[in-house]
Protein backbone atom coordinates (compact mmCIF):
# COMPACT_ATOMS: atom_id res chain seq x y z
CA UNK A 1 0.00 0.00 0.00
CA UNK A 2 1.23 3.83 -0.62
CA UNK A 3 3.52 5.51 1.28
CA UNK A 4 2.72 9.38 0.98
CA UNK A 5 6.09 11.93 1.99
CA UNK A 6 4.83 15.37 2.93
CA UNK A 7 7.33 18.23 2.92
CA UNK A 8 6.98 21.96 2.66
CA UNK A 9 8.24 23.92 -0.44
CA UNK A 10 9.16 26.94 1.42
CA UNK A 11 10.79 27.39 4.31
CA UNK A 12 8.70 25.88 6.66
CA UNK A 13 4.98 27.14 7.99
CA UNK A 14 3.47 26.33 4.50
CA UNK A 15 0.35 24.68 6.56
CA UNK A 16 1.35 20.90 6.53
CA UNK A 17 -0.58 20.19 9.86
CA UNK A 18 -3.64 21.19 7.84
CA UNK A 19 -2.86 19.13 4.81
CA UNK A 20 -2.23 16.01 7.18
CA UNK A 21 -5.56 16.36 8.69
CA UNK A 22 -6.95 16.93 5.33
CA UNK A 23 -5.95 13.32 4.58
CA UNK A 24 -6.65 12.06 8.38
CA UNK A 25 -9.20 9.67 7.82
CA UNK A 26 -7.58 7.81 5.48
CA UNK A 27 -4.62 7.09 6.77
CA UNK A 28 -3.34 4.54 8.93
CA UNK A 29 0.02 5.91 10.26
CA UNK A 30 1.55 9.50 10.60
CA UNK A 31 5.60 9.49 11.20
CA UNK A 32 7.37 12.29 12.10
CA UNK A 33 10.83 11.59 10.26
CA UNK A 34 13.16 14.62 11.17
CA UNK A 35 13.60 17.77 13.48
CA UNK A 36 12.09 18.64 16.79
CA UNK A 37 10.38 21.07 18.65
CA UNK A 38 11.98 23.85 16.67
CA UNK A 39 9.19 23.93 14.73
CA UNK A 40 5.12 23.12 14.67
CA UNK A 41 2.19 22.56 13.03
CA UNK A 42 -1.27 24.51 13.81
CA UNK A 43 -4.27 22.53 13.26
CA UNK A 44 -7.91 23.67 13.37
CA UNK A 45 -10.47 20.97 14.31
CA UNK A 46 -14.12 22.44 14.36
CA UNK A 47 -13.47 26.25 15.90
CA UNK A 48 -10.21 24.35 18.33
CA UNK A 49 -7.04 25.08 17.81
CA UNK A 50 -4.25 22.77 18.09
CA UNK A 51 -0.17 23.53 18.15
CA UNK A 52 2.05 20.86 17.53
CA UNK A 53 5.42 21.32 18.74
CA UNK A 54 7.11 17.41 18.57
CA UNK A 55 3.92 14.93 18.47
CA UNK A 56 2.85 14.57 14.70
CA UNK A 57 -0.37 15.97 13.37
CA UNK A 58 -1.80 12.50 12.73
CA UNK A 59 -1.93 12.33 16.92
CA UNK A 60 -5.84 14.08 16.19
CA UNK A 61 -7.57 11.96 14.28
CA UNK A 62 -8.89 9.08 16.07
CA UNK A 63 -7.69 5.40 14.42
CA UNK A 64 -4.06 7.05 13.03
CA UNK A 65 -0.91 5.91 14.47
CA UNK A 66 1.17 8.44 15.48
CA UNK A 67 5.17 7.52 15.02
CA UNK A 68 8.26 9.84 15.85
CA UNK A 69 10.80 8.39 13.61
CA UNK A 70 14.48 7.93 14.26
CA UNK A 71 15.60 11.01 12.35
CA UNK A 72 13.66 13.01 15.32
CA UNK A 73 15.40 14.98 18.15
CA UNK A 74 13.40 14.28 21.21
CA UNK A 75 13.13 16.79 24.45
CA UNK A 76 11.34 14.78 26.68
CA UNK A 77 10.12 17.00 28.71
CA UNK A 78 8.01 18.80 26.02
CA UNK A 79 6.73 15.52 25.01
CA UNK A 80 5.17 15.06 28.37
CA UNK A 81 3.51 18.33 28.00
CA UNK A 82 2.17 18.08 24.47
CA UNK A 83 0.67 14.92 25.97
CA UNK A 84 -0.41 16.15 28.59
CA UNK A 85 -2.23 19.06 27.19
CA UNK A 86 -3.97 17.39 24.50
CA UNK A 87 -5.00 14.49 27.23
CA UNK A 88 -6.42 17.27 29.34
CA UNK A 89 -8.47 18.40 25.99
CA UNK A 90 -9.82 14.67 25.40
CA UNK A 91 -7.26 13.48 22.96
CA UNK A 92 -6.63 9.75 23.16
CA UNK A 93 -2.70 9.51 22.69
CA UNK A 94 -2.28 5.90 23.16
CA UNK A 95 -1.63 4.64 20.15
CA UNK A 96 1.64 7.23 20.22
CA UNK A 97 5.09 5.03 18.78
CA UNK A 98 8.72 6.17 19.31
CA UNK A 99 11.50 4.75 17.90
CA UNK A 100 14.24 3.64 20.16
CA UNK A 101 16.77 4.66 17.70
CA UNK A 102 15.43 8.54 18.28
CA UNK A 103 18.29 10.67 19.94
CA UNK A 104 16.61 12.82 23.13
CA UNK A 105 18.09 16.22 23.47
CA UNK A 106 19.93 16.64 27.01
CA UNK A 107 19.94 20.03 28.75
CA UNK A 108 22.89 20.94 28.50
CA UNK A 109 22.75 20.88 24.51
CA UNK A 110 19.40 23.51 25.28
CA UNK A 111 22.57 25.31 27.16
CA UNK A 112 24.94 25.58 23.97
CA UNK A 113 22.11 26.18 21.84
CA UNK A 114 21.25 29.89 23.78
CA UNK A 115 24.87 30.54 24.35
CA UNK A 116 26.39 30.30 21.05
CA UNK A 117 23.77 31.82 19.39
CA UNK A 118 24.07 34.85 21.49
CA UNK A 119 27.84 34.92 21.20
CA UNK A 120 27.50 34.96 17.17
CA UNK A 121 26.00 38.61 17.49
CA UNK A 122 25.32 39.63 14.03
CA UNK A 123 26.51 36.18 12.09
CA UNK A 124 23.41 34.47 14.31
CA UNK A 125 21.84 31.78 12.44
CA UNK A 126 18.57 32.45 14.03
CA UNK A 127 18.13 29.08 15.88
CA UNK A 128 14.65 28.73 18.39
CA UNK A 129 17.82 27.69 21.23
CA UNK A 130 15.96 24.27 22.12
CA UNK A 131 19.44 22.27 21.33
CA UNK A 132 18.36 20.35 17.94
CA UNK A 133 21.42 22.09 16.19
CA UNK A 134 23.80 20.52 19.06
CA UNK A 135 21.82 17.38 19.63
CA UNK A 136 22.27 16.57 15.69
CA UNK A 137 25.83 17.44 16.07
CA UNK A 138 26.66 14.81 18.78
CA UNK A 139 24.33 12.17 16.70
CA UNK A 140 27.23 12.80 13.34
CA UNK A 141 29.96 12.92 16.32
CA UNK A 142 28.66 9.40 17.62
CA UNK A 143 28.65 10.78 21.48
CA UNK A 144 24.52 11.36 20.94
CA UNK A 145 22.00 9.98 23.86
CA UNK A 146 19.24 7.93 22.37
CA UNK A 147 15.94 6.85 23.68
CA UNK A 148 17.36 3.04 24.15
CA UNK A 149 19.99 4.57 26.09
CA UNK A 150 17.06 5.87 28.98
CA UNK A 151 16.82 2.00 29.90
CA UNK A 152 19.98 1.01 30.68
CA UNK A 153 21.64 3.30 33.13
CA UNK A 154 25.07 2.21 33.26
CA UNK A 155 24.98 2.91 29.46
CA UNK A 156 23.34 6.53 29.88
CA UNK A 157 26.09 7.24 32.91
CA UNK A 158 28.98 6.68 29.76
CA UNK A 159 27.52 8.98 27.36
CA UNK A 160 26.53 11.51 29.90
CA UNK A 161 29.83 11.66 31.11
CA UNK A 162 31.57 11.61 28.03
CA UNK A 163 29.75 14.11 26.41
CA UNK A 164 29.98 16.44 29.53
CA UNK A 165 34.04 15.80 29.62
CA UNK A 166 34.24 17.89 26.55
CA UNK A 167 30.70 20.11 26.47
CA UNK A 168 31.51 21.45 30.36
CA UNK A 169 34.88 23.02 29.12
CA UNK A 170 33.27 24.69 26.50
CA UNK A 171 30.74 25.80 28.38
CA UNK A 172 33.17 27.15 31.44
CA UNK A 173 36.24 28.40 29.52
CA UNK A 174 34.92 29.54 26.72
CA UNK A 175 31.88 31.20 27.64
CA UNK A 176 32.21 31.66 31.17
CA UNK A 177 28.97 29.35 32.16
CA UNK A 178 28.83 26.90 34.67
CA UNK A 179 29.57 23.38 34.54
CA UNK A 180 26.92 20.94 33.73
CA UNK A 181 27.10 18.13 36.93
CA UNK A 182 26.63 14.65 34.77
CA UNK A 183 24.50 12.99 37.73
CA UNK A 184 22.13 15.94 37.03
CA UNK A 185 21.50 15.03 33.65
CA UNK A 186 21.05 11.39 34.46
CA UNK A 187 18.71 12.26 36.69
CA UNK A 188 16.69 14.38 34.76
CA UNK A 189 16.74 11.64 31.75
CA UNK A 190 16.26 8.66 34.28
CA UNK A 191 12.83 10.50 35.67
CA UNK A 192 10.83 10.09 32.18
CA UNK A 193 11.79 5.94 31.86
CA UNK A 194 8.35 4.38 33.12
CA UNK A 195 6.32 7.05 31.49
CA UNK A 196 8.46 6.49 28.34
CA UNK A 197 8.84 2.68 28.32
CA UNK A 198 4.66 2.03 26.94
CA UNK A 199 5.27 3.88 23.49
CA UNK A 200 9.20 2.45 22.59
CA UNK A 201 9.56 0.20 19.82
CA UNK A 202 11.18 -0.91 16.46
CA UNK A 203 9.07 1.25 14.72
CA UNK A 204 10.75 0.66 11.39
CA UNK A 205 10.22 -2.62 11.53
CA UNK A 206 6.26 -2.19 12.90
CA UNK A 207 5.87 0.63 9.92
CA UNK A 208 7.08 -2.49 7.10
CA UNK A 209 4.99 -4.86 8.86
CA UNK A 210 2.50 -2.59 8.40
CA UNK A 211 2.65 -1.56 4.72
CA UNK A 212 3.11 -5.06 4.30
CA UNK A 213 -0.33 -6.15 5.89
CA UNK A 214 -1.62 -2.70 3.35
CA UNK A 215 -1.68 0.26 5.77
CA UNK A 216 -1.23 3.61 4.54
CA UNK A 217 1.16 5.64 5.81
CA UNK A 218 2.16 9.30 5.65
CA UNK A 219 5.75 10.26 6.31
CA UNK A 220 5.50 14.18 7.99
CA UNK A 221 8.53 16.89 7.50
CA UNK A 222 9.27 19.16 10.22
CA UNK A 223 10.43 22.32 8.77
CA UNK A 224 11.08 22.49 4.67
CA UNK A 225 12.94 22.10 1.49
CA UNK A 226 14.42 25.51 1.78
CA UNK A 227 15.69 24.72 5.38
CA UNK A 228 17.11 20.93 4.59
CA UNK A 229 20.77 21.24 5.58
CA UNK A 230 21.81 19.70 2.54
CA UNK A 231 19.81 21.57 0.22
CA UNK A 232 18.44 24.78 1.93
CA UNK A 233 19.81 28.11 1.53
CA UNK A 234 22.80 27.09 3.97
CA UNK A 235 23.97 28.21 6.47
CA UNK A 236 20.17 29.94 7.46
CA UNK A 237 18.85 26.07 7.69
CA UNK A 238 17.80 23.68 9.84
CA UNK A 239 19.91 20.31 11.66
CA UNK A 240 18.41 17.65 9.53
CA UNK A 241 16.89 16.51 6.24
CA UNK A 242 13.64 17.83 6.03
CA UNK A 243 12.97 16.82 1.78
CA UNK A 244 11.86 13.15 0.74
CA UNK A 245 14.84 12.15 0.97
CA UNK A 246 14.89 12.44 4.66
CA UNK A 247 11.48 10.17 5.25
CA UNK A 248 13.57 7.38 4.59
CA UNK A 249 16.57 7.46 6.43
CA UNK A 250 14.51 9.42 9.38
CA UNK A 251 11.50 6.55 9.22
CA UNK A 252 13.32 3.09 8.17
CA UNK A 253 11.14 3.02 5.05
CA UNK A 254 12.93 2.34 1.91
CA UNK A 255 12.53 4.41 -0.78
CA UNK A 256 11.04 1.55 -3.19
CA UNK A 257 8.13 1.74 -0.84
CA UNK A 258 7.30 5.91 -1.57
CA UNK A 259 4.80 6.53 -3.98
CA UNK A 260 3.86 10.46 -3.73
CA UNK A 261 5.30 13.42 -3.03
CA UNK A 262 3.07 15.55 -1.75
CA UNK A 263 4.41 19.36 -1.21
CA UNK A 264 2.56 22.14 0.56
CA UNK A 265 3.12 25.04 -0.91
CA UNK A 266 1.60 28.66 0.78
CA UNK A 267 0.05 30.88 -1.75
CA UNK A 268 2.87 33.37 -0.44
CA UNK A 269 6.06 33.08 1.21
CA UNK A 270 7.12 33.15 4.73
CA UNK A 271 10.16 32.49 6.80
CA UNK A 272 11.61 32.49 10.33
CA UNK A 273 15.06 33.83 11.28
CA UNK A 274 17.90 34.98 9.09
CA UNK A 275 19.22 34.26 5.64
CA UNK A 276 18.13 35.63 2.18
CA UNK A 277 14.69 36.32 1.17
CA UNK A 278 14.15 37.69 -2.51
CA UNK A 279 10.76 38.45 -2.51
CA UNK A 280 10.80 39.66 0.91
CA UNK A 281 8.00 42.98 1.73
CA UNK A 282 8.72 45.64 4.22
CA UNK A 283 5.48 47.22 2.85
CA UNK A 284 1.81 47.36 3.71
CA UNK A 285 1.43 44.27 1.47
CA UNK A 286 3.78 42.53 3.98
CA UNK A 287 1.59 43.32 7.11
CA UNK A 288 -1.76 42.81 5.45
CA UNK A 289 -0.64 39.34 4.64
CA UNK A 290 0.72 38.65 8.15
CA UNK A 291 -2.11 40.14 10.06
CA UNK A 292 -4.73 38.05 7.74
CA UNK A 293 -2.74 34.86 7.61
CA UNK A 294 -1.95 35.29 11.73
CA UNK A 295 1.68 34.88 10.35
CA UNK A 296 3.41 34.24 13.87
CA UNK A 297 5.26 31.30 14.77
CA UNK A 298 3.73 28.26 16.70
CA UNK A 299 6.01 27.61 18.53
CA UNK A 300 7.97 31.08 19.32
CA UNK A 301 5.57 33.30 18.71
CA UNK A 302 8.15 35.24 16.41
CA UNK A 303 6.38 37.70 13.77
CA UNK A 304 7.20 35.75 10.55
CA UNK A 305 8.94 37.54 7.60
CA UNK A 306 6.98 37.69 4.80
CA UNK A 307 6.81 38.24 0.66
CA UNK A 308 5.18 37.43 -2.18
CA UNK A 309 4.89 33.65 -3.52
CA UNK A 310 8.33 32.79 -5.25
CA UNK A 311 7.86 30.11 -7.99
CA UNK A 312 11.69 29.74 -8.58
CA UNK A 313 11.97 28.31 -4.98
CA UNK A 314 8.69 26.78 -5.71
CA UNK A 315 9.89 24.46 -8.85
CA UNK A 316 13.09 24.05 -7.05
CA UNK A 317 11.21 22.12 -4.60
CA UNK A 318 9.23 19.91 -7.04
CA UNK A 319 13.12 18.78 -8.54
CA UNK A 320 14.33 18.45 -5.17
CA UNK A 321 11.66 16.14 -3.78
CA UNK A 322 10.24 14.92 -6.65
CA UNK A 323 7.06 16.10 -6.24
CA UNK A 324 3.54 14.58 -7.75
CA UNK A 325 1.14 16.76 -5.97
CA UNK A 326 1.04 20.23 -4.69
CA UNK A 327 -1.43 21.52 -1.98
CA UNK A 328 -1.47 25.36 -2.22
CA UNK A 329 -2.98 27.01 1.28
CA UNK A 330 -3.73 30.19 1.99
CA UNK A 331 -5.16 31.12 -1.25
CA UNK A 332 -7.78 33.11 0.89
CA UNK A 333 -5.52 35.58 2.25
CA UNK A 334 -5.75 37.34 -0.91
CA UNK A 335 -8.98 38.21 -0.99
CA UNK A 336 -8.40 42.05 -0.71
CA UNK A 337 -6.15 42.77 -2.97
CA UNK A 338 -6.81 43.73 -6.46
CA UNK A 339 -3.35 42.70 -7.99
CA UNK A 340 -1.42 39.84 -7.02
CA UNK A 341 2.83 39.52 -8.13
CA UNK A 342 3.84 36.53 -8.24
CA UNK A 343 7.64 35.91 -8.17
CA UNK A 344 8.62 33.81 -11.69
CA UNK A 345 12.32 34.26 -12.42
CA UNK A 346 15.39 36.04 -10.59
CA UNK A 347 17.43 39.10 -11.72
CA UNK A 348 21.50 38.40 -10.97
CA UNK A 349 23.60 41.06 -12.40
CA UNK A 350 21.68 41.72 -15.29
CA UNK A 351 21.62 37.65 -16.15
CA UNK A 352 18.05 36.31 -15.86
CA UNK A 353 17.43 33.12 -13.51
CA UNK A 354 14.20 30.31 -14.19
CA UNK A 355 15.75 28.28 -11.41
CA UNK A 356 17.72 28.70 -8.21
CA UNK A 357 21.33 30.44 -8.51
CA UNK A 358 24.27 27.79 -7.64
CA UNK A 359 25.55 29.58 -5.37
CA UNK A 360 24.73 31.33 -2.21
CA UNK A 361 25.97 34.95 -3.17
CA UNK A 362 24.11 34.76 -5.93
CA UNK A 363 20.97 34.09 -4.06
CA UNK A 364 21.36 36.53 -1.62
CA UNK A 365 21.50 39.05 -4.93
CA UNK A 366 18.84 37.79 -6.36
CA UNK A 367 16.17 40.84 -7.51
CA UNK A 368 12.83 39.03 -8.03
CA UNK A 369 10.70 39.37 -11.58
CA UNK A 370 7.32 39.39 -11.31
CA UNK A 371 4.58 38.64 -13.23
CA UNK A 372 1.00 40.21 -11.96
CA UNK A 373 -2.26 38.52 -12.12
CA UNK A 374 -5.82 40.28 -11.18
CA UNK A 375 -7.21 39.49 -7.81
CA UNK A 376 -10.87 38.75 -7.18
CA UNK A 377 -12.00 40.46 -4.27
CA UNK A 378 -14.64 38.40 -2.97
CA UNK A 379 -14.53 36.12 0.22
CA UNK A 380 -14.01 32.62 -1.22
CA UNK A 381 -13.36 30.74 2.09
CA UNK A 382 -16.81 28.76 1.37
CA UNK A 383 -15.72 27.34 -1.54
CA UNK A 384 -15.61 23.60 -2.11
CA UNK A 385 -15.13 23.28 -5.47
CA UNK A 386 -12.80 24.23 -8.10
CA UNK A 387 -15.73 25.83 -10.00
CA UNK A 388 -17.08 27.44 -7.17
CA UNK A 389 -13.57 29.53 -6.90
CA UNK A 390 -13.53 33.16 -8.71
CA UNK A 391 -12.45 32.77 -12.38
CA UNK A 392 -9.43 35.01 -11.71
CA UNK A 393 -8.53 32.50 -8.26
CA UNK A 394 -8.74 29.68 -10.57
CA UNK A 395 -6.43 31.25 -13.08
CA UNK A 396 -3.99 32.05 -10.69
CA UNK A 397 -3.66 28.34 -9.35
CA UNK A 398 -3.80 27.21 -12.85
CA UNK A 399 -0.69 29.73 -13.49
CA UNK A 400 0.98 28.50 -10.28
CA UNK A 401 0.61 24.85 -11.53
CA UNK A 402 1.90 25.32 -15.05
CA UNK A 403 5.18 27.18 -13.92
CA UNK A 404 5.65 24.19 -11.29
CA UNK A 405 5.13 21.35 -13.58
CA UNK A 406 3.26 19.26 -11.31
CA UNK A 407 -0.47 19.02 -10.68
CA UNK A 408 -2.14 21.44 -7.44
CA UNK A 409 -4.27 18.55 -6.05
CA UNK A 410 -5.30 20.56 -3.43
CA UNK A 411 -6.50 23.96 -2.40
CA UNK A 412 -6.61 25.47 0.97
CA UNK A 413 -9.87 28.19 0.95
CA UNK A 414 -9.89 28.97 5.31
CA UNK A 415 -8.49 27.88 8.15
CA UNK A 416 -10.69 25.44 9.32
CA UNK A 417 -10.48 21.67 8.33
CA UNK A 418 -13.37 21.72 5.94
CA UNK A 419 -12.25 24.81 4.04
CA UNK A 420 -10.38 22.70 1.57
CA UNK A 421 -11.03 22.35 -2.24
CA UNK A 422 -9.55 18.74 -2.76
CA UNK A 423 -9.07 18.69 -6.85
CA UNK A 424 -7.12 15.51 -7.51
CA UNK A 425 -6.67 12.75 -4.66
CA UNK A 426 -3.30 11.88 -3.38
CA UNK A 427 -4.21 8.88 -2.81
CA UNK A 428 -6.68 7.58 -5.34
CA UNK A 429 -4.47 6.29 -8.15
CA UNK A 430 -1.17 6.08 -5.56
Amino acid sequence: MPVIVLVGAQWGDEGKGKATDLLGDRLDYVVKFNGGNNAGHTVVIKGEKYALHLLPSGILTPGVTPVIGNGVVVDLAVLFQEIDGLEARGIDTSRLRISANAHVIPSYNRSLDKVSERYLGARRIGTTGRGIGPTYADKMNRMGVRIQDLFDESILRQKVEAALSFKNQVLSKIYNRQAVKPEDVVKELLSYVDRLRPYVGDTALELSEALDAGKVVLCEAGQATLLDVDHGTYPFVTSSNATAGGACTGSGIPPTRIDRVVAVLKAFTSRVGEGPFPTELHDKFGDYLREVGHEYGTTTGRPRRIGWLDLVIGRYAQRINGVTDFALTKLDNYDGLDEIPVCVAYDVNGVRHDEMPINQTDFHHAIPIFETLPGWKQDISGCRTFEDLPKDAQHFVEFVEQRLGARVSIVGVGPGREAVIERHSVLGDA
